[in-house]
């Protein structure tokens, strides 16, 4: 009776001693299999990324003896980390591929001189920028972007700055007065209600585009501005214009079109520098026509509609006309007090 216990235990430990190990194989075949499966993910995932850089490496172009990345009309919403590989890269120009993102690696790109992502989907520019402390163009124009960060005032090298089309752009941060060496900075078509106090601080700004947004009022200390020489603000909703705008010494075109200008400023009158001139497309209170040119049939019919579109004279007319009324008015007043 004793032995056949003892045979009978001995049967159930062989049989669960026989069910482990056939379970440890089971298990041992499943992180075999799993593992393969993992390093064949890897390996194609390594591959891809391969292939990804060596496509890259192909847009790579020297041009005018710079190192330039060119991106023309592929889609790439994404780059990849990869690209870190070529540091050395001083210009990129991606160009309507719908990249959503500028990545945060790019503070590793120092040699960056020229950073042109225009006409793309990017819809906020990282604060990683603010470490390109080299780069000269960031040109953005044609994209989402909503916010500009304050971290953008340490590109203390920036001299071009375009963020046009933009759409909900409406406002700059303070910071950005640092750019001491900007010249350009194009800021049209965008949500802007008034001129940004940063803008009017820049000291180095030459050319400023600010048209087609919704200005209602120009700051009064815009001949603070003293370097500017070129300032567009057609398709606006300007009323008036600051007596100031006549202190701008340097200015020498100033687009006015498409606005709500009911007058110009007679101090205008002294701007000898301003070559062109716009004021089309206002409601003006005076109709003011100009007198045929004595020598136009010299001057050619090319004379006279640059006469006409550079508005110039148009200028100086209807700031001598508002003069002549005003007085006329004045003597009119004086002869009813005289009678009184």
């Amino acid at each position: 009776m004793v032995g056949v216990v003892a045979c009978g235990s001995v049967s159930s430990i062989k049989a669960l001693w026989e069910t482990r190990i056939k379970r440890g194989r089971e298990e041992e075949e499943k992180r075999r299999t799993s593992g393969t499966g993992t390093s064949s993910r890897l390996g194609v995932q390594v591959w891809e990324d391969r292939a990804v850089l060596a496509r890259l490496k192909e847009k790579l172009q020297t041009e005018d003896g710079r190192l330039v990345l060119r991106i023309e009309q592929e889609e790439w919403k994404s780059l990849p980390g990869g690209l870190v590989q070529f540091i050395q890269v001083q210009e990129w120009q991606i160009h309507r591929t719908g990249l959503q993102k500028i990545p945060h690696f790019i503070s590793s790109f120092q040699n960056l001189l020229v950073l042109d992502l225009s006409r793309n989907a990017v819809t906020e520019i990282p604060k990683q920028i603010g470490k390109l402390t080299r780069l000269r163009e960031l040109l953005l124009s044609y994209n989402r972007i909503r916010v500009v960060p304050e971290e953008l005032s340490g590109c203390e090298s920036l001299e071009r700055l375009e963020l046009a089309m933009n759409r909900d752009l409406d406002k700059l941060p303070d910071q950005l007065r640092n750019l001491k060496r900007l010249q350009h900075l194009d800021l049209s078509m965008n949500d802007f209600s008034s001129l940004p106090d940063c803008v009017v601080a820049m000291p180095g700004l030459e050319w400023l585009d600010m048209g087609g947004n919704h200005l209602q009022l120009l700051p009064d200390d815009i001949h603070r501005m003293e370097k500017l020489h070129t300032l567009w603000l057609q398709r606006n909703e300007l009323e008036k214009l600051p007596e100031n705008i006549s202190r701008m010494a340097s200015l020498d075109t100033l687009v006015l079109s498409s606005n709500n200008l009911r007058d110009i400023p007679s101090l205008m009158e002294d701007m000898t520098n301003l070559r062109f001139v716009n004021f089309r497309d206002n409601p003006l209170t005076m109709d003011v026509s100009l007198p045929p040119r004595r020598k136009a049939a010299e001057d050619g019919e090319d004379g006279e509609e640059d006469r006409e579109m550079f508005g110039r004279d148009f200028m100086h007319m209807y700031i001598q006309e508002a003069r002549k009324r005003s007085y006329a008015v004045l003597n009119m007043h004086c002869i009813d007090e005289a009678d009184k």
